[in-house]
């Protein structure tokens, strides 16, 4: 998410920044049946079986309200959607870049909020949007304010379609819920300060029983894996990383499963069930607010900073050690692209092409050389914050006003159509195998064939 004043703090933001009725049994479930940010695999590419058009009075199943505010993802186990929110009396929720910007001056001389936010995990039914349940996890002043544009909700949550574990970074509390809204266990890791006071955003990791926190902020760093059954840790990994809002991903790839985690200026691959550093790469310039995406055969990652796009970075599956940008070879880098790196969306790598957005400009890199393809301009692309996905043969975009663009996965650029939904949207979408759920500042849409 991308030099009047205005702009500049338009610019320092893109630094940072988804009732008692009967709920299926956890056993009814596939075990790990994992849903998360980004889609089931984590890296934004989503079942081809979904619609690829929509709008108003088209493949527009349900739409349904949503209290508080929120920019985590929804996420699914089995025939239900869960997403987090934070609500306060008096408070409207989040506002667009434009209102965000204007509304800087005043933001950087307020204090923390004097009211209690109620921190809260919705359930709806996906056939219909009905309402199943609604839990109140905590209730608590947060001690830090947020950029007018972020939330107290951002960290999307996750499951392993038996329980829900919903991290609420601005407090410091992640808690785990069964798929009826019963509280299986809380923990208090802390709440941190942020830079620039922008608020929080790196949501949950989940693999084989463990759940993942990605903690970048001014003053104590960590990254730490908990027991899905317990809350306690299984390792802790202190860092000297500032605030970075990159969310951690775990990448199977064709030798091992990682889990990789961009912090300001380092990137770190763990072995997820010790903590084990299997590779790093520094000097990557500032903080993350786009997180990697990934095949079997790389994971590519990258950054912009306020003044300039840093570089788009592809690291091979067998890599190891300490790396650099010189470091191209099997067991390092694949290839490096400078000022190629995303800005706030993250990118998204489809048949053999990553997908990039940044300032407005689509770009399309071959995945094995690094070769850019083509460098093309989107109509209003200026204001996009979700994730770019992929479904098909098509990659999508979707801007804060609700306009998706559909380009075509090619060697050349083909905008293959455009829909539109009303609506405030920061949030990245996902979806089931026919259903994608996308969500706006105030509601909740299920898109689907009818």
């Amino acid at each position: 998410m991308l030099l009047s004043p205005s702009m500049f703090l338009k610019c320092s933001f893109y630094a940072i920044i988804a009732s008692g009725m009967l709920v299926p049994a956890a056993n009814s479930l596939r075990a790990e049946q994992v849903s998360q940010f980004r889609g089931p695999v984590g890296n934004g590419v989503l079942p081809s079986s979904l619609p690829d058009s929509w709008g108003e009075g088209e493949n527009v199943r349900w739409s349904v309200d949503v209290a508080g505010g929120g920019w985590s993802s929804p996420v699914i186990a089995g025939d239900l959607v869960f997403l987090t929110t934070a609500t306060a009396e008096g408070e409207s929720g989040p506002k667009g870049f434009g209102e965000g910007v204007q509304s800087m001056g005043s933001f950087f001389r307020s204090k923390a909020p004097d009211k209690d936010y109620n921190f809260e995990v919705h359930c709806f039914k996906i056939s219909d949007g009905e309402l199943v349940w609604k839990k109140e996890v905590v209730t608590r002043k947060p001690p830090f304010k947020v950029h007018p544009s972020n939330s107290y909700a951002t960290e999307s949550p996750v499951t392993d379609g038996a329980n829900i574990y919903a991290y609420f970074a601005a407090i410091g509390t992640v808690a785990c819920l069964d798929l009826e809204g019963n509280q299986i266990w809380t923990r208090e890791l802390g709440a941190f300060k942020t830079g620039n006071d922008f608020g929080t955003g790196s949501s949950l990791a989940y693999s084989e029983g463990l759940v993942f926190i990605q903690c970048d902020n001014e003053n104590d760093s960590f990254v730490c894996a908990l027991s899905s059954k317990t809350g306690e840790d299984v390792w802790r990994d202190e860092r000297d990383s500032r605030t970075s809002w990159s969310s951690p991903v775990i990448w199977k790839n064709k030798f091992r499963t990682e889990l990789v985690t961009c912090g300001s200026g380092k990137v770190t691959s763990y072995e997820p069930s010790t903590g084990k550093v299997l590779w790093f790469l520094n000097n990557m310039g500032g903080s993350f607010s786009a997180s990697p995406t990934f095949d079997e055969e790389r994971i590519y990652l990258g950054q912009s900073g306020r003044n300039s796009r840093g570089p788009l970075v592809a690291v091979n599956a067998k890599a190891s050690g300490e790396l650099d940008f010189n470091s191209i070879g099997d067991d390092g880098l694949a290839w490096v692209e400078e000022s190629a790196g995303p800005g706030m969306c993250s990118p998204v790598v489809l048949d053999g092409r990553v997908y990039v957005l940044a300032r407005s400009i689509l770009s399309c890199y071959d995945s094995t050389s690094g070769e850019r393809l083509y460098r093309e301009r989107l109509k209003n692309a200026s204001s996009v914050t979700a994730s770019l996905w992929a479904v098909g043969g098509n990659v999508f975009t979707l801007n804060e006003s609700g306009e998706t663009s559909v380009i075509k996965s090619s060697n050349e650029f083909d905008l293959a159509g455009s829909n539109s939904i009303e609506g405030l949207f920061w949030s990245t979408p996902t979806a089931t195998e026919t259903d994608l759920l996308i969500r706006s500042s105030d509601k909740l849409h299920c898109i689907r064939d009818f």
